[in-house]
């Protein structure tokens, strides 16, 4: 299984000029509403489990996020791909009192546990490269995106 098929394009987007970890939330998710992927609660579930369990990455160079909710609110599975503009604020998942500047953001629809873990890792392959996130931070579309993931 590959992270490739979860991707939307619509659902890829590029420079995204956002002041917070919320409105880029609105954008990915008002998009994968209108296309029926989620349910009308996925936003306000991703938001409080951002709130008690934070998904801000320190990585080397770029920071990475990868928010997420439950099951229930996703009909058809997706992986979201955001590379901002300017990084935004999270809290770290390893330390929520702490806050990091990210700058890519995965948001997983998924609905099948045993998807999560294998998206997870192949996810974590992609932001342990450092030559892969400057790949996604200079993509300029959907295709550039999507030809870093096969």
């Amino acid at each position: 299984m590959s992270i490739e098929q979860f991707l939307k394009d619509e659902l890829i987007k590029v420079h995204v000029n956002c002041e917070s970890k919320e409105q880029l939330f609105e954008v990915l998710y008002q998009e994968a509403f209108k296309k029926g992927y989620v349910s009308e609660a996925y936003l306000e579930k991703v938001n409080a489990r951002e709130a008690i369990f934070p998904t801000g990455l320190n990585m080397d160079k770029y920071n990475i996020a990868i928010p997420h909710t439950d099951p229930e609110f996703v009909f058809e599975q997706f992986i979201a791909v955001a590379t901002l503009e300017k990084p935004v604020p999270f809290y770290l998942m390893d330390d929520n009192t702490k806050q990091v500047d990210v700058n890519v953001v995965f948001m997983l629809g998924l609905n099948e546990p045993h998807n999560q873990l294998n998206v997870l890792q192949q996810i974590i392959g992609v932001i342990q490269d450092g030559s892969k996130i400057e790949e996604l931070l200079q993509s300029s579309n959907s295709t550039d995106v999507r030809a870093i993931f096969a």
